[in-house]
């Protein structure tokens, strides 16, 4: 059998060392490849229509054409609102409302508005809960780049170009932001905030076959969370973000700020109790699950593609998830040695998804839309099975 041909345009040893140890053959992403691990402006290169380039049945690539219907912030919570009027339109009990307008199962992600485009309705909405704090982010940035909170209107006039004005305009034409209600009640650990980093492989959104991945971390703040407005500036106590923190005086680069998820599950477990530790994580399931759906119509599926995705969550002290963000190119930059292991196993169980010799199970897409999803959620994306049912070695750190 001929050993597979590989392109990589990223210089990441968690990368290089799993197609090395496949024996698979390097070339370049402009020879005959069948996998390629590309950046996304080089994805968006090869899918332009200028380029016209044809992937071939033994072709495979990490990102669908327009992954960022997902994973650029405004896009993402434009699609996710389309599909809960969608829902709600053709009267689908998922998209019920209690009293307050609130959506009862498709509330996980902050109310959240667009800049410039939504700036009159988010002041309309501001001067109604004057006091509440929201949090600024450009659109196309990572790595907590341009981010900063807020409690006061002045402060948006401050920040934008014509602050005499009522018109909102940012700080270059092109950048658009959004500005979300900030979880002001985020669940603490040792008095710190964190957020969830979890990875999940989608291979097709139509049907959609998605796979959560169980080796996922916290990211803990380096310093104690205090919801002081007088704090808001300091980055070290609201931005989880590795990049961020790494640079803060109390920084250990032994641990790197991190817990696996499975620490999180067991410190739930005996302070909160098993049960509501298992509904914590069904949820988280849930919101992934329809976070995903809620794009599956707009993103183009090319059976050539798939996509490991970042997934971002915060939880908050009554222990509901709220998904912050998606991310297209999750770091594969290694802080400690765990961390190196972790996502090499990750890349690892990637590969073996995406090419194995069989086929992997199908993720059900009717029970999905059930009403009794958060009771089967187990089956569906956990021991649904496949995975560890049918005791693939392959799969084994896949839910």
């Amino acid at each position: 059998m001929a050993k597979l041909r590989y392109a990589c345009d990223q210089d990441k040893s968690v990368l290089m060392n799993n197609f090395e140890a496949r024996g698979w053959i390097q070339v370049s992403p402009e020879d005959d490849f069948n996998f390629y691990w590309a950046n996304v402006q080089n994805i968006r290169n090869i899918f332009s229509i200028e380029a016209g380039y044809r992937l071939s049945d033994d072709q495979f690539i990490n990102h669908f054409p327009n992954h960022m219907e997902l994973t650029r912030k405004d896009l993402m919570v434009k699609n996710i609102k389309r599909y809960r009027k969608e829902l709600e339109k053709e009267g689908n009990p998922l998209a019920e409302k209690d009293e307050n307008g609130r959506y009862i199962h498709l509330d996980f992600i902050p109310q959240t508005f667009m800049l410039p485009s939504d700036y009159n309705l988010f002041v309309e909405e501001f001067r109604k809960n004057p006091n509440t704090t929201y949090i600024m982010k450009p659109c196309g940035k990572a790595r907590g780049i341009g981010i900063f909170l807020v409690n006061k209107l002045s402060q948006l006039k401050k920040w934008s170009r014509d602050g005499k004005t009522s018109v909102f305009t940012p700080p270059t034409a092109k950048e658009t932001y959004v500005i979300a209600k900030y979880i002001d009640n985020p669940l603490l650990i040792g008095g710190k905030k964190f957020d969830l980093r979890l990875y999940v492989l989608v291979t097709s959104f139509k049907p959609l076959k998605c796979y959560m991945y169980k080796l996922g971390f916290c990211r803990f703040c380096t310093v104690k969370y205090n919801a002081n407005i007088n704090e808001l500036d300091n980055m070290f106590v609201h931005l989880t973000n590795v990049s961020i923190q790494k640079q803060g005086d109390e920084y250990n680069s032994i641990h790197g700020g991190k817990w696996t998820v499975q620490n999180l599950r067991l410190f739930l477990e005996s302070t909160r109790g098993k049960e509501v530790s298992d509904k914590l994580f069904d949820e988280i399931d849930w919101l992934t699950v329809h976070s995903l759906k809620a794009v599956s119509g707009c993103i183009s599926n090319d059976r050539h593609c798939f996509e490991c995705y970042g997934y971002d969550i915060i939880i908050d002290d009554n222990l509901k998830p709220w998904l912050i963000e998606v991310n297209a190119s999750p770091s594969l930059s290694a802080t400690t040695s765990s961390d190196r292991i972790m996502k090499y196993k990750l890349i690892s169980d990637v590969i073996n998804l995406v090419i194995p010799p069989g086929e992997p199970p199908e993720y059900d897409e009717e029970l999905a839309t059930s009403d009794a999803l958060s009771q089967e959620m187990k089956s569906r994306m956990g021991a649904a099975a496949g995975f560890r049912g049918a005791r693939d070695r392959r799969t084994s750190t896949w839910k």
